[in-house]
């Protein structure tokens, strides 16, 4: 399947593709956002004036099914991903979808599955893995900075925001049956998916999940142990009710340790007996853009593939589905 250029089209085009990766699409080369869909009709023609797209829709189908639409990026809660990935793969049309790829690995790969019976592929939105920052921190681990990696530890912590504290207007964020879980799910996917980029596939999962704020009813603290088949070890923490913001990984090797953060502009840091080194590193504008540049470059056949795929996508969610197995037990 190979594109001149690529004419995407978005299905749910909130506040995530306001900055972060709508305007990505109108400035990387061979590319155009053709379309947007939005349910509320008035919101999807408002997106559209402001961001220059010459076409709006109030009906995903409508949109999937026009012939000046390419590509497919589904921007919704991950409660409907497995929808319109079907839907779109159906129709032929590559897809391009909002992480955590679903609400649980069933449902990643049963997208996986359909995809690739449609011939079409399926690109997952953790597009960190394409940032400079993060490559670094792979080029350092490739070169052997630290020796052998031995082990990794993530910690993550954060205040509970007010919109949380509201039982009666919760964000989709914290609902299960549209999130597959609660803020773990959100935020701790961006890091684990991070480490099977860095540190290749985790093959054993053990963890603990519990709500100890008593806000909502999803999970908000996780702690978990995993073993990657490289025979790495790692540990993660990750609250969602504590006292103050946190967020820093590192990895531990035999002649030293990189310390990064997921979320911050904090810089890579590299510490061996040599001493410290650090790299700074400015966020892209648009946080997507330097994956969608790969997707359009694999699409195009320009050389470059998309590191993001349903098959690295779905990794993640088993790993979260291992974590928090025992607060959503199956029926």
């Amino acid at each position: 399947m190979k594109f001149d250029k690529i004419r995407w089209g978005i299905i749910g085009c909130g506040d995530v593709t306001e900055v972060k990766s709508g305007p990505a699409f109108q400035k990387v080369e061979n590319s155009e956002l053709a379309a947007v869909m939005r349910r509320t009709g008035e919101l999807a023609k408002d997106y559209a004036k402001r961001h220059q797209v010459p076409k709006w829709y109030n009906n995903a189908d409508d949109l999937i099914h026009d012939r000046e639409v390419d590509v497919v990026y589904i921007a919704t809660p991950p409660g409907s991903h497995k929808e319109y990935t079907i839907k779109a793969a159906m129709a032929g049309k590559p897809v391009y979808v909002e992480k955590p790829m679903a609400r649980n690995l069933e449902e990643c790969q049963e997208m996986v599955d359909i995809c690739a019976q449609a011939g079409v592929p399926l690109y997952v939105a953790y597009y960190r893995r394409a940032q400079p920052k993060f490559l670094k921190v792979k080029e350092l681990l490739e070169k052997k900075a630290i020796g052998d990696v031995r082990f990794v530890t993530a910690t993550q912590y954060r205040k509970a925001s007010e919109d949380v504290k509201d039982s009666k207007s919760l964000p989709w964020r914290v609902q299960p049956d549209l999130a597959g879980g609660g803020l773990f799910f959100d935020l701790a996917s961006h890091t684990l998916d991070m480490l099977d980029f860095l540190l290749g596939p985790i093959q054993a999962v053990e963890g603990f999940a519990s709500n100890q704020a008593g806000f909502y009813t999803a999970e908000d603290i996780v702690t978990g142990t995993f073993l990657f088949e490289s025979g790495i070890h790692g540990t993660g923490n990750w609250c969602f009710s504590a006292y103050e913001n946190v967020d820093i990984n590192e990895i531990v090797g035999s002649r030293g340790k990189i310390t990064y953060s997921t979320f911050g502009n904090d810089p890579v840091i590299l510490t061996t007996t040599n001493g410290m080194e650090k790299w700074s590193f400015v966020p892209p504008q648009h946080v997507h853009q330097p994956l969608v540049e790969t997707i359009v470059s694999e699409l195009t056949g320009s050389g470059m593939a998309c590191p993001s795929t349903g098959i690295t996508g779905a990794r993640t969610n088993w790993v979260m589905d291992q974590m928090v197995k025992k607060y959503y037990p199956k029926d």
